[in-house]
C-alpha cells in the first residue's frame, strides 16, 4: 500500500472535470462544478518537511504526488493512465525509445500486468527502468559540472 488516502474532497481537488464517485450524489438538475486541480508546486510547498528538502527529496516527492493525483481510490494507476503519464509527464525520457526492444518489453509487461493496475512501487520501477535506458540519460551524464 502506498499510503494514499483519498477523500471525496481530496479527489475533487486533483481530478479536474472528473466526477468523484465516492462523493455524495449531486443534483441531476445542475452539474456539479469541480474545483481546479492544485499544482504540484503548490502541493510540494504545503509539505513542511520539504521546506528545506534537497532537490532529490523534492524530485521523489513530485513523482509521489503525480502518482497520487493520478491514482484511483485504491492508490493504483490504470495502465492507460500510466501510459498517459509516460507520454505527458515523462516524454523527454521516453522519446526515441519506441523502437528499442527493452522499452517494448517494459510496455508489454505493463499491458500484461496481472491486475491491469500499477501500485506506487511498480510505477517507480517503471520510471527508473525507462530512465536507465533512455537517450536523455546519456545527455545528462555528458553535462559538464561546474564548481
Amino acid at each position: 500500500m502506498c499510503g494514499c488516502m483519498h477523500s471525496a474532497q481530496d479527489r475533487a481537488l486533483h481530478l479536474e472535470g472528473e466526477p468523484d464517485s465516492s462523493a455524495a450524489p449531486a443534483s441531476t438538475l445542475a452539474p456539479k462544478k469541480m474545483p481546479k486541480s492544485i499544482s504540484i508546486s503548490k502541493q510540494l510547498a504545503s509539505i513542511k518537511a520539504l521546506g528545506k528538502g534537497s532537490d532529490l527529496e523534492k524530485a521523489i516527492a513530485t513523482a509521489a504526488l503525480i502518482f497520487r493525483n493520478s491514482s484511483d481510490t485504491d492508490c493504483k494507476l490504470e495502465k492507460a493512465t500510466a501510459k498517459n503519464l509516460l507520454q505527458t509527464q515523462f516524454r523527454n525520457f521516453t522519446e526515441g525509445q519506441e523502437t528499442k526492444p527493452k522499452y517494448k518489453d517494459l510496455l508489454s509487461e505493463l499491458d500484461e500486468h496481472a491486475e491491469k493496475k500499477l501500485d506506487f512501487e511498480d510505477f517507480m520501477i517503471l520510471l527508473l527502468s525507462i530512465t536507465v535506458m533512455s537517450d536523455l540519460l546519456q545527455t545528462i551524464w555528458n553535462v559538464k559540472m561546474t564548481k
